[in-house]
């Protein structure tokens, strides 16, 4: 879907070309059949520019209900703690605090412990550091089950860093395709991007994109069924 943006009557510059694409195909590997959906994003700038791009889609395995007591998994060993006005801050490590899903954990199982971090946020609301992320090549970035169902979604991309939001503030005033109201926790966002704040803060991966760069990112979302999951390198569980 291609756009063109004319250049604002603002102090930030626009794109000259702005396109994304989502792709699906149906695949069959080792007895799973898997859907796997692409999703593409390229941009190329007139003026220097920021972009940080991502999908807000909100999941929810289960089909309906809460989504807290899936099993989330996420390939990342450091996160950016957020102050009062969800801004992130100095990177932490997830080591000994609520933010550890190195291993497949119910979300449910420490979003209620208290955490000042989950305080503030009333919730998760976070960015993870995907582990070896952000050097332009595919990395498993997350995995989530729903463990009734079997329902399996595996997340991998181009991009350092996904953000988990747990849907804080899904507060019943929302009505999905059936007439259900969707309240908190009835759905959760596992977003693909650059970290948060990376323009005010020069450590961060850039976000800046100069005139004559291209902007490319990719994100693969793979589903299945348990037991023999595929993995996102294609590999049986």
């Amino acid at each position: 879907m291609p756009r063109t943006e004319a250049d604002p009557a603002t102090a930030t510059p626009s794109l000259a070309e702005l396109a994304a694409t989502v792709s699906a195909l149906q695949i069959q590997l080792v007895g799973v059949q898997s859907q796997v959906r692409e999703h593409q994003a390229q941009n190329e700038s007139l003026r220097e520019t920021i972009v940080n791009l991502t999908h807000h889609g909100y999941y929810n395995l289960a089909g309906g209900g809460s989504a807290l007591d899936q099993e989330l998994t996420l390939n990342a060993s450091r996160f950016l703690p957020v102050d009062a006005t969800l801004i992130p801050g100095a990177i932490a490590e997830v080591e000994g605090t609520p933010f550890d899903f190195r291993r497949p954990t119910p979300i449910v199982a420490r979003i209620r412990s208290g955490a000042p971090q989950l305080m503030l946020a009333r919730g998760y609301d976070h960015c993870w550091l995907i582990d070896g992320g952000g050097r332009g090549e595919l990395v498993p970035a997350a995995r989530l089950a729903d463990p009734v169902s079997g329902r399996v979604m595996e997340i991998a991309t181009t991009e350092p860093g996904i953000q988990f939001y747990s849907g804080n503030f899904l507060d019943g005033r929302l009505r999905g395709s059936h007439g259900l109201a969707y309240r908190q926790g009835d759905g959760l966002c596992l977003e693909t991007q650059r970290y948060p704040d990376s323009p005010n803060r020069p450590e961060f991966p850039s976000t800046v994109l100069r005139p004559g760069e291209t902007f490319q990112s990719t994100t693969v979302h793979r589903f299945s069924v348990a037991d023999k999951t595929l993995s996102l390198q294609g590999d049986s569980a």
